[in-house]
């Protein structure tokens, strides 16, 4: 991983994100960010993070949670 622009995240946090699968539930996201799943699904609702929606679930690519926290992953 590659961090676009400075990050707040320290670089144990990036090697964490590679322990997680290429789609993540809600409640992985929640882990891997550290926030409470509610937090996760008002973040989806909003917008800044996309989502699929796997019949009445959400799936979350881990791509686009790399994008939100500003780091590029190649």
């Amino acid at each position: 991983c590659v961090m676009k622009k400075q990050s707040p995240y320290n670089p144990q946090s990036i090697k964490r994100i590679a322990d997680y699968p290429d789609i993540l539930t809600v409640q992985e996201a929640s882990e891997l960010l550290g926030v409470s799943t509610k937090t996760v699904y008002k973040l989806l609702k909003e917008g800044h993070i996309e989502k699929k929606a796997v019949g009445r679930a959400f799936r979350i690519p881990k791509v686009n949670i790399t994008d939100y926290l500003g780091i590029k992953c190649i």
